[in-house]
């Protein structure tokens, strides 16, 4: 619990001083437009702290991969005008996040309001973690706020390097809420605990599942990755996702596992598979024994769907991470809206359910569901490192209380 003793923002001072905030503002874009500004509300209550209580609000964040190069298509500037709609006041924006533009820009900010620095990524020195650019970020401020958990697990000069130029940094309220949920998921989880992991591979999974079989009780194991495992108990796959390099690993996680590791006993298959135009042939549900040469495993079968839930039915904790299948085809998401909405019933017994982010947040929000579940994380790289039992950089560089 490297971050159970680090500064909140409560435990800093606000008022009159320069706050830079790291956020996560990697928001998408269509047409120079924000499309999705959930990102941007998740840092809101940290962003009001500071104002209310006097600060001089300094943000900065990366917007895609630019690589180091200024495009004009991943300006931050966009962001501005949603953010200003959302707090209800005008929000500054300097064109660059070093250098006079920067400087002179927060010179120039009074208390209680907001200035959004342009793409840190702009600089390929923010993801070489360069000194003298975090340096630089650091001029600029009084005290350091990180409120960015998806990027917590990147050790670049705006999470990690800038930390060794000012005093007090801790962390924002987005930040402290998902260390809490994930923590009490690894560390003190009400029983039984059932972990549903998915996607497509094992080797993306396989520090997790390592770290998290001592843990849980359960381990429901769908997704691309399953088709793995069969091959590794002998099984014909047919014409399904396959990592040949990671069979001896799957029969060790089997054995390791044993009765804890609860994999598909149906799917659903299909004679065609055209991801790139979301296309799919014709379908059927046969058993995980039965997949003919030439078909491919898109989605976890009724019978699985009927086993998983009677699993989770009982559960009082439930994390997580990867889709069933094919969810991004509507026809081949039934089976990870079903996780979905089986972990919606779960929370509204009481069961603490946790979403690790990425497609599994994805597919929450595909399903309607995503302010049904007790927290789905910001962070989708982020929360899978948490749960190995890795350090986050960003976080274990916060000051200690």
């Amino acid at each position: 619990m490297y971050y159970a003793n680090k500064l909140s923002l409560e435990d800093i001072a606000i008022k009159d001083q320069r706050v830079l905030m790291r956020v996560d503002f990697n928001v998408p874009l269509e047409n120079g437009q924000v499309s999705n500004d959930k990102r941007i509300r998740a840092a809101l209550k940290t962003i009001k702290y500071v104002i209310d209580r006097g600060g001089r609000l300094i943000l900065m964040s990366h917007l895609g991969r630019p690589q180091g190069q200024r495009i004009a298509e991943m300006s931050l500037k966009p962001c501005v005008s949603v953010l200003s709609s959302l707090i209800k006041q005008p929000v500054g924006f300097a064109d660059d996040c070093i250098g006079s533009q920067a400087t002179t820009a927060v010179s120039n900010l009074p208390a209680r309001q907001v200035l959004l620095l342009e793409n840190l990524r702009y600089y390929k020195a923010e993801t070489d973690n360069d000194s003298d650019f975090a340096a630089q970020l650091a001029s600029l401020a009084d005290v350091y706020v990180n409120d960015a958990f998806g990027t917590a697990h990147r050790a670049h000069a705006s999470t990690e390097g800038v930390t060794h130029h000012i005093d007090h940094c801790a962390a924002g309220y987005l930040m402290m809420k998902e260390l809490t949920y994930l923590g009490r998921v690894m560390e003190n989880p009400e029983r039984p605990f059932v972990a549903v992991l998915g996607g497509a591979k094992i080797s993306g999974k396989i520090d997790v599942i390592a770290s998290l079989l001592p843990k849980v009780d359960k381990i429901i194991i769908g997704g691309g990755m399953a088709y793995t495992f069969y091959k590794a108990q002998g099984k014909e796959i047919g014409d399904s996702l396959l990592e040949k390099d990671r069979l001896q690993l799957a029969n060790d996680v089997l054995a390791q596992g044993g009765a804890k590791i609860e994999l598909p006993t149906d799917c659903v298959v299909t004679d065609h598979f055209d991801f790139k135009n979301r296309k799919v042939g014709s379908l059927k549900n046969v058993d995980t024994d039965g997949i003919s040469p030439g078909w491919s495993g898109v989605d976890i079968g009724s019978e699985t769907i009927a086993k998983f839930g009677a699993i989770l039915q009982g559960a009082q904790t439930i994390v997580w991470n990867g889709p069933m299948g094919v969810f991004e085809i509507d026809a081949t998401a039934k089976g990870t809206e079903a996780i979905a909405k089986m972990l919606a019933q779960a929370t509204s017994r009481g069961a603490t359910t946790v979403i690790g982010g990425g497609d599994s947040a994805a597919a929450v929000n595909k399903a309607g569901v995503a302010d049904k579940v007790s927290h789905v994380s910001t962070g989708g790289g982020a929360s899978l490192e948490f749960m190995e039992g890795k350090e986050l950089p960003g976080v274990a560089a916060l000051t200690d209380k």
